[in-house]
């Protein structure tokens, strides 16, 4: 599903127009990138959680020359569906 086809059925589904569901999607998107970029979890009841992970720094090997390389510590943005979600996507 693309943004505009995600627009479309958010404006179907609200019964607004589609220049105001964008508005609140751009808003939504925007509120969470905000709230993972201060380190904050932001637990949506029935969806998920979206939280910010600090993944480790470890080794690796290029795989063009099969050299040992060290992949460095990083932060990481992680998604945990809900259990509602997983049992209707199932």
């Amino acid at each position: 599903m693309t943004k505009a086809e995600l627009v479309a059925k958010i404006a179907e589904m609200a019964g607004v127009s589609k220049k105001q569901a964008d508005r609140c999607l751009k808003a939504l998107i925007e509120a969470i990138t905000d709230a993972l970029e201060k380190g904050e979890r932001i637990a949506l009841p029935g969806f998920g959680i979206f939280q910010v992970k600090e993944r480790a720094a470890r080794k690796g090997r290029n795989p063009r020359t099969g050299e040992e390389i060290t992949i460095p510590a990083r932060k990481v943005v992680v998604f945990k569906p809900a259990k509602q979600l997983k049992e209707r996507i199932k």
